[in-house]
C-alpha cells in the first residue's frame, strides 16, 4: 500500500490519470497525486529497492512481534538484523518500556556484540529515568 511518501507509483499514477481529470498531466510527486493516491494498493515492483526494503522491514516487524510476546525468561535464538529493526521502530515511535522489556531477555553477549542495539538500550534507559 502507498503510504504518502515519495513518488506515487506508476500502477497507482497511471490508474488515477486516466480515472481522474484532475490527475491527469500532473508530476508523481505532485501534492494532488500523492493525496489521491494514499492508500491505494499497489504489486511492488520487485526490481525497485525501495519497494524490496519496505516488504522485507516489515517482515522484520513481524518477527519483532513474536519476540515482544514472549513470555519466558530469556531469548535464547535471535537475529540482530530483527532486533535493530525493531529497536529502530519502537525508538521512532516512543516506546522505550520495549526496548527495555526486549533488551532484559537477551543474553547480555547479544547486546554487548552490536553497538547499534546497546546505544538504543541506554538511551531508551535515560529516557524513562528522566521521565520523558
Amino acid at each position: 500500500r502507498y503510504d504518502g511518501d515519495g513518488d506515487v507509483p506508476n500502477q497507482i499514477s497511471n490508474y488515477l490519470s486516466k480515472n481522474f481529470h484532475d490527475c491527469r498531466g500532473l508530476d508523481k510527486s505532485h501534492p494532488v497525486m500523492r493525496s489521491r493516491a494514499k492508500d491505494r494498493w499497489y504489486v511492488p515492483d520487485p526490481n525497485k529497492a525501495q519497494d524490496l526494503e519496505k516488504k522485507r522491514e516489515k517482515a522484520l516487524l513481524k518477527e519483532f512481534e513474536t519476540y515482544k510476546a514472549f513470555t519466558g525468561r530469556k531469548i535464547k535464538e535471535s537475529r540482530l538484523e530483527v532486533l535493530r529493526a525493531g529497536f529502530r521502530a519502537a525508538w521512532a515511535a516512543k516506546d522505550y518500556q520495549t526496548i527495555i522489556g526486549i533488551a532484559n531477555k537477551l543474553p547480555e553477549e547479544t547486546l554487548q556484540e552490536d553497538e547499534k542495539l546497546l546505544t538504543l538500550f541506554d538511551l531508551a534507559l535515560t529516557r524513562t529515568e528522566d521521565g520523558l
